[in-house]
């Protein structure tokens, strides 16, 4: 089996980016950056893909929907085996993030969660931006809906590109399929790079402090760290967008911690909820919860000279600034929501 290309982080192509709706556009027998729509029975169908499309005289019909997707699928799948498609320095696959992990995703953030979108305006439609948002739910599931929103919602169907803990990089095949949907190593050269590059990076600095709290304490925004990402941001100049969101919190209910068990297999911790342990892998499944992501106003940082990124007092003051616009941002969603589940 062939390698797949491997193409310089800064290459254009790594960061192009396609909508589910949007017309593709042809690509050559050689071309491993060609988007394919789905794969047959397992990946969603473009809008009005049961239309058939006219003939050359306007009057009959060209191949079926089934056809075209059969089509598609098969070459999505040479491409893997032959090796011809591309990933960047990071192992970020664009083909397969946009055509198989998004179409996997989006039904949980559509039909399960039902995530409602606001202010995705408040994302630059080009150019690096740090996206920082609260972080909660037992499992990282809200970060995984934050990148399909920002995907599927922002009208250039730009990427999220996530930093993640380490611990998720030496799980097996978590590793794999987080490098492969973009994310990466939740340090300051990595993100610095990508926002650098022109890509959206997604940092949560609550980290398991946030997503491991107890429910009691739920929609209280933890300490967001030494402001580490604020001072990325200001090294790179890109604006720093706050994003809130609600509904993660009840998705898995912590009442409790198993603090010996989490020791012994080096977990940060142990949930106990009302479902898990008590009713085996059933308790794994998330409360299906109403869910609101919103994206606040940037905040600018290019304004600001090379060496504010070394002034704490700075630091300071602006990560204050985003975790009070977050946390101010929670208790309005809260008080305008109906219910938890609807």
């Amino acid at each position: 089996m062939a390698d797949a290309k491997v193409i310089p982080f800064d290459d254009d192509r790594s960061r192009a980016r396609r909508r589910p709706d949007r017309p593709e556009e042809p690509s050559g027998p050689g071309s491993g950056t060609a988007a394919v729509r789905a794969l047959p029975g397992a990946l969603e169908e473009p809008a009005g893909a049961e239309e058939e499309a006219p003939g050359p005289s306007g009057g009959g019909t060209d191949r079926p929907a089934w056809e075209r997707r059969l089509a598609s699928g098969l070459a999505f799948l040479r491409r893997r085996v032959t090796g011809e498609y591309e990933v960047d320095e990071f192992g970020y696959d664009a083909e397969l993030t946009d055509q198989v992990l998004m179409s996997l995703l989006r039904p949980l953030y559509e039909k399960y969660f039902r995530v409602e979108v606001k202010g995705v305006e408040n994302i630059p439609e080009k150019g690096g931006a740090l996206i920082v948002a609260n972080h909660s739910g037992t499992l990282p599931l809200d970060g995984l809906m934050m990148q399909v929103a920002v995907h599927d919602r922002h009208p250039a169907g730009r990427h999220l590109r996530l930093l993640a803990a380490d611990l998720v990089f030496v799980l097996p095949v978590v590793n794999e399929l987080a490098r492969k949907a973009g994310h990466t190593l939740a340090c300051a050269e990595d993100a610095e790079r990508l926002l650098r590059a022109g890509e959206l990076v997604g940092v949560m600095p609550e980290g398991f402090k946030g997503i491991g709290k107890p429910f009691s304490e739920r929609y209280k925004l933890q300490r967001f760290g030494r402001g580490g990402f604020v001072s990325t941001a200001l090294r790179a100049g890109v604006p720093i967008v706050p994003c809130s969101i609600v509904g993660a919190e009840e998705i898995y209910p912590m009442v409790g911690n198993a603090k010996t068990l989490a020791r012994l297999l080096g977990l940060p911790y142990v949930p106990i909820t009302p479902t898990f342990p008590w009713l085996g892998p059933l308790g794994m499944l998330p409360l299906p919860t109403k869910w609101t992501i919103q994206f606040g106003e940037p905040i600018p940082t290019d304004a600001y000279p090379p060496e504010a990124a070394e002034d704490p007092m700075l630091m300071f003051n602006l990560t204050d600034q985003v975790r009070e616009q977050i946390q101010h941002t929670l208790y309005k969603l809260l008080v305008q929501r109906r219910s938890v589940f609807f």
